[in-house]
């Protein structure tokens, strides 16, 4: 069920005070915030590795996998390369500038 269908029920359901309603209330709740400890746990791992990869594309060029190979033992545990490649290609795209290829290489913006 989409978070928007879940808030529209939670909407229609705020002024019914029964027992069977405050326990649909409590279950779509459970629903909504579900995924919100795996993102904040994610969200800490590349707040803990924008640095490491940052500095690392300093004054270079590299390929992900250069990348990754130079820096993998510097970033937190559970940070594989498609990790690294999610967010230097989506997240730090404002920091990183990516160079076309054959095989795209990145290096920090000027």
């Amino acid at each position: 069920m989409k978070k928007a269908t879940i808030n529209t029920i939670l909407s229609l359901i705020a002024t019914i005070d029964t027992e069977e309603a405050n326990a649909v209330r409590d279950e779509l709740n459970a629903e909504l915030s579900k995924g919100a400890e795996q993102k904040a746990a994610n969200d800490a791992l590349y707040e803990a590795a924008k640095p490491v990869v940052l500095d690392a594309l300093r004054d270079s060029t590299a390929t992900i996998g250069e990348l990754y190979d130079a820096v993998k033992d510097e970033l937190p545990e559970g940070f594989p390369k498609g990790k690294l490649q999610y967010a230097v290609t989506r997240l730090w795209a404002a920091e990183i500038e990516k160079i076309e290829g054959k095989v795209n290489t990145y290096t920090l913006k000027a």
